[in-house]
C-alpha cells in the first residue's frame, strides 16, 4: 500500500523539557526585547526623517539611522540568545546596558529627564538581574 510505513522503520525524537528560565532572566530578557523594541521605533522615526526632512549631510545621517538599526538588531538577538541560554551573550548584554547609562544621564542634562530617567532605570535593572545568582546558575557560570 502507498503511504504507509511500516513499523520500525521510522524514528520518534523525544525532547526533553528543560527548566524553566528563573525569573530574574526572564525579566531581563523582556526588558532587553522591550529596548529592542524601542530602539527600532526610534529606527523606523529615523527612516521616516531621512524620507522626508532635508538633511545637511545625508551620508551622517543614514549612518545614524544603520546604527539605531543595528542596535535593535543587536537588542533583540541577545535576548534571543539569553533566553536561550547562551553564556556568551551576558557579557555584551551587559555591556549594553553600561553604555545606557552615560545616554540617560545627557539626555536629563539635556532637559529631557522625562526620557532620561527610565533609560538609566532599566539599564540598571537589566544589568541588575543579568549578574544576580539565580541568572548566573541559569546560564551555567556559576
Amino acid at each position: 500500500m502507498g503511504g504507509t510505513v511500516p513499523a520500525g522503520e521510522y524514528r520518534v525524537r523525544v525532547i526533553q523539557d528543560s527548566p524553566a528560565l528563573p525569573g530574574t532572566l526572564r525579566w531581563a530578557v523582556w526588558l532587553l526585547l522591550g529596548e529592542a523594541a524601542a530602539v527600532a521605533l526610534v529606527a523606523a522615526y529615523l527612516v521616516y526623517e531621512d524620507l522626508t526632512g532635508t538633511a545637511n549631510n545625508i551620508v551622517v545621517a543614514l549612518m545614524v539611522t544603520a546604527f539605531a538599526a543595528a542596535g535593535a538588531a543587536l537588542l533583540f538577538v541577545l535576548a534571543r540568545a539569553l533566553a536561550a541560554r547562551r553564556a556568551g551573550a551576558r557579557g555584551p548584554a551587559i555591556v549594553l546596558q553600561l553604555m545606557l547609562l552615560p545616554i540617560g544621564y545627557f539626555m536629563i542634562q539635556g532637559g529631557l529627564p522625562w526620557a532620561g530617567v527610565p533609560i538609566i532605570a532599566v539599564a540598571v535593572a537589566v544589568g541588575a538581574l543579568l549578574v544576580t545568582p539565580s541568572s548566573t546558575k541559569a546560564l551555567g557560570l556559576g
